[in-house]
């Protein structure tokens, strides 16, 4: 009647539903926690040049260059449920084009155990901060701000934001000359 494969299943299944039951606590005990941290945010220079987008068929387009300065301590967001952290520091503004521009100009992982103290002095963006069209030349509301996906062993995958951030000014005239 009750086969030795049958009692493996049923204890199989048990041994998963107080897997999922525990793994479910673990995850509660840290789901309240505020992953929030200050940042402070900082600009050297800054440059627009008008250059042609060769894939978009030699139009002039709009190449912002931003020497920036972070500051943080992520160090408190780390517990035992927080496998990793997913930074990335975006620049967001309105042009004549579109309301809303957002543009991701710089990214880093940081594994727990590692370094998630935050000093970056005269750094370059790790990525082109391209607009297509005109609209950084002039611009004066430019939004610089840090945020983080909290990567968990069990739970959810909250997206936070940084507490600070900084306005940049991009120039009224491009830039001809080399960076």
């Amino acid at each position: 009647m009750n086969t030795v494969l049958s009692r493996l299943n049923t204890i199989f299944a048990f041994t998963l539903s107080v897997m999922a039951g525990l793994t479910f606590c673990c995850f509660l005990t840290t789901f309240f926690n505020d992953h929030k941290a200050p940042v402070y945010l900082g600009t050297g220079r800054v440059i627009v040049k008008n250059v042609p987008d060769y894939s978009a068929g030699r139009e002039k387009n709009d190449l912002g260059f931003v020497v920036f300065d972070m500051q943080a301590d992520l160090s408190k967001i780390f517990n035992w449920n927080v496998k990793q952290l997913f930074l990335y520091l975006t620049a967001e503004y309105e042009s004549k084009a579109h309301v809303l521009n957002q543009v991701v100009i710089w990214d880093k992982i940081i594994k727990r155990g590692e370094n998630s103290l935050l000093d970056y002095r005269s750094s370059n963006t790790k990525y082109y901060f391209w607009d297509y069209g005109n609209g950084l030349k002039g611009n004066k509301n430019v939004t610089l701000t840090l945020s983080w996906n909290v990567i968990p062993n069990a739970g959810t995958l909250p997206k936070v934001m940084g507490e600070g951030q900084h306005r940049v000014k991009f120039p009224d005239e491009y830039q001809s000359s080399k960076y």
